[in-house]
């Protein structure tokens, strides 16, 4: 499988790094937790610049994937790469400086409730950076208008819609001006218009920041509006590397079920053979 997800990481040579590396690596990456085998073998190679949506069944591994990317977790086999350095095994003061060149949106968005949505946005530029009151303040308000929400500092979590916990929480995961963005299933939860306006701030961040992304969704309508490129993860591996209008004419079954919403071969059967 590795020749499926290998073949796109040339496909567009000036949206590699600039030593002509790809901005992500993941090579031959296994995991398991006990004796559930999620990774079997994960090889890719992910461009600067570039959004490349991981779409696949609930439990499949894509969130694995993205927790692997950041070093929430290591690799019982492989090497995960940022800019050509391995990720794992890091020590904990190397992988705190790696992280804040990331923003994670997390699916359940993970504001603290007892904090405001200044508090917030505030808290990893208080971590992470040594700057005035007056200028954090001014960075909360630029965030928030990125996201058409500033004006709501001194609201709380519990005051907000889903929608627009989602929006806060996706400003306070650009308040260090990441060069890579990870997305976990951002649409979760919402109605289709709120869930179209995470899409456009997904393609109007990208425009604006020239961020790298990575989107974990099953939301076909999300994958297909903000893709450069779609992986499918499926039984620990890919099995489709490819643009939107790719997918779409895939003559892989198992990619057409998904993508359609049906039910797979060996799923029917096995309601009939319970039956």
């Amino acid at each position: 499988m590795a020749e499926v997800a290998d073949k796109q990481a040339t496909a567009n040579p000036e949206a590699a790094d600039v030593d002509g590396r790809p901005i992500i690596e993941l090579v031959d990456v296994y995991k398991r937790f006990g004796d559930l085998h999620v990774l079997r073998g994960i090889n890719v190679r992910l461009n600067k610049g570039e959004t490349t949506v991981i779409i696949g069944e609930s439990g499949a591994g894509k969130s694995v994937v993205l927790k692997h990317i950041v070093g929430l977790l290591d690799p019982e086999k492989g090497e995960v790469r940022y800019r050509g350095q391995v990720i794992g095994g890091m020590k904990r003061r190397a992988l705190t400086e790696l992280r804040t060149h990331f923003g994670y949106l997390f699916q359940m968005s993970a504001l603290f409730d007892s904090l405001t949505v200044e508090e917030n946005l505030a808290f990893p530029l208080v971590e992470h950076r040594k700057l005035a009151e007056a200028r954090i303040k001014e960075i909360v308000a630029q965030k928030l208008s990125m996201v058409g929400l500033d004006g709501i500092q001194s609201k709380k979590p519990a005051d907000l819609s889903g929608g627009q916990r989602k929006r806060v929480a996706l400003a306070r995961a650009i308040a260090l001006d990441p060069e890579v963005i990870l997305y976990d299933e951002p649409t979760t939860g919402l109605d289709p218009p709120r869930a179209d306006v995470i899409n456009e701030l997904i393609i109007k961040l990208k425009q604006e920041t020239g961020a790298t992304s990575i989107v974990v969704t099953h939301d076909m309508a999300s994958a297909n509006k903000v893709a450069d490129r779609i992986l499918m993860l499926l039984e620990g591996r890919f099995i489709f590397d490819g643009t939107p209008a790719e997918l779409t004419g895939t003559d892989d079954e198992r990619v057409r079920d998904f993508v359609q919403g049906r039910a797979s071969r060996e799923d029917m059967m096995s309601l009939q053979r319970k039956g």
